[in-house]
């Protein structure tokens, strides 16, 4: 799967030619999600879109919500096909005001940290981090492998994991069966940034 790198500063740098590091303001968040959506369009296959923080000083909440909650948000709806958000180079005050945007849509995405491979900022309920979770340590799993791990019932394992697609948490791939018919394999994001 493509991986598309968005260096926040870069795009700043480009955009508004300022000189500035931050993310201030939602008239900025609003032009910088637009240029992101403009490339997001021409981009027809299943990609993995990799938000850059690190260059970054302050990130205000009107700017988090118009860049990463907006996005998160169409990516669910399905306006970018078939892609995924990873966030990455976060400090704790950015990170916070970002979490409150998504909490305020019920948006979830994935953070790349240096303390561990991954992290959820925003809500999902803590059946869903499980499995989650469960997925991610395992790489990849079928509805049944998860029913049968975690000792629960094959069609809660595949709504708990259906949702977790939705939201693009989970990456979903077809395997068409040696005896007719076919299964959804299940996979950590992970996997594919290699």
């Amino acid at each position: 799967m493509k991986i598309v790198d968005y260096d926040m500063k870069s795009i700043i740098d480009q955009e508004l030619n300022n000189g500035s590091n931050d993310l201030v303001t939602r008239e900025t968040g609003n032009r910088i999600r637009e240029r992101i959506e403009r490339e997001l369009k021409l981009l027809k296959e299943s990609v993995i879109i990799l938000l850059d923080f690190s260059n970054i000083g302050i990130i205000d909440y009107s700017c988090g919500d118009e860049i990463v909650a907006k996005l998160v948000s169409r990516l669910i709806s399905g306006e970018y096909g078939e892609k995924y958000i990873l966030i990455k180079g976060l400090n704790p005050y950015q990170q916070e005001n970002i979490e409150v945007a998504l909490e305020r849509k019920r948006l979830s995405v994935l953070n790349l940290t240096e303390k561990g491979p991954l992290e959820i900022i925003g809500p999902l309920n803590n059946y869903l981090k499980e499995t989650l979770f469960f997925v991610m340590r395992n790489g990849k799993m079928t509805s049944r492998e998860v029913a049968d791990r975690l000792g629960i019932e094959l069609n809660t394992s595949s709504t708990r994991l259906i949702n977790l697609y939705k939201k693009r948490l989970l990456i979903r791939r077809e395997e068409l069966l040696n005896a007719g018919g076919r299964q959804f394999i299940y996979e950590s994001i992970l996997l594919n940034l290699n």
